[in-house]
């Protein structure tokens, strides 16, 4: 009786204690442990963290309902930039290019076949274009364009019901800050048809002072034909006088 009184105490005191204890916390979503689990996302990591846009995106993810789509480019494809292409922009460009990897939007894969172009990214004021990303979608890939850059969603890394993070093997470089990087010797030779200009000037001149030679000659040959008819008749003349 004894141990049955006490079995049942000990049941009743591990049901209470059930019941007290808070559940365990799910955790909060964190951007930089997601790709740090997925590993070959070192690059993209440190520049989340040296803009603090890590941090922005952890407080958006777990105090709003907003949902959130990340673009990861892989350590190769940082790799694969020319050398000196993150040094040649500022700290706050550097930001920029970070969060022109953003949607503060959820987007599914399925999602991405009627978005809407350019997709708003969290980079400058998306509503004036300045950093225009675009979209579209052949079955169940996507594919991006920056106007710089084309590249394709390859792998889809972590996706719940606030955060999708998808992997790129290129690195999205917008037209605001890299699209200067186009050839720019080319109006160096607008000056060129000033030649055809000048020899055109030069032929019109040469023209009229054709014309007033050819003029010229022509008056000479008048007055000598008239000289001609003077001295003949002058001759015809003499002769005649003489005959009489």
């Amino acid at each position: 009786m004894a141990k049955l009184f006490h079995f049942l105490l000990l049941l009743f005191i591990q049901t209470i204690s059930a019941q007290v204890a808070p559940a365990a916390p799910a955790g909060p979503t964190n951007i930089t442990q997601v790709l740090e689990k997925a590993g070959q996302f070192t690059t993209f990591m440190k520049l989340l963290k040296a803009t603090q846009t890590a941090d922005r995106l952890n407080s958006q993810l777990n105090n709003s309902n907003q949902g959130i789509t990340v673009f990861a480019p892989t350590d190769n494809a940082f790799s694969s930039l020319k050398a000196g292409t993150l040094n040649s922009i500022n700290s706050q460009d550097q930001m920029q290019l970070v969060q022109f990897h953003i949607l503060p939007t959820l987007y599914s894969i399925s999602q991405f076949q009627t978005a809407s172009n350019p997709l708003h990214t969290q980079a400058g004021n998306s509503d004036d274009g300045e950093y225009p990303l675009n979209v579209t979608t052949s079955g169940n890939q996507v594919n991006l364009t920056t106007g710089v850059v084309d590249t394709t969603v390859s792998n889809t890394i972590f996706s719940d019901n606030q955060l999708a993070v998808y992997q790129v093997d290129k690195v999205l470089l917008p037209m605001a800050l890299f699209g200067s990087t186009a050839p720019a010797a080319a109006p160096a030779e607008a000056p060129a048809p000033s030649k055809p200009e000048k020899n055109v000037r030069a032929g019109a001149a040469d023209s009229p002072a054709g014309s007033s030679d050819s003029s010229a000659d022509a008056s000479s040959a008048v007055s000598l034909k008239r000289k001609t008819v003077e001295v003949v008749t002058f001759v015809v003349a003499v002769i005649a006088v003489s005959c009489f």
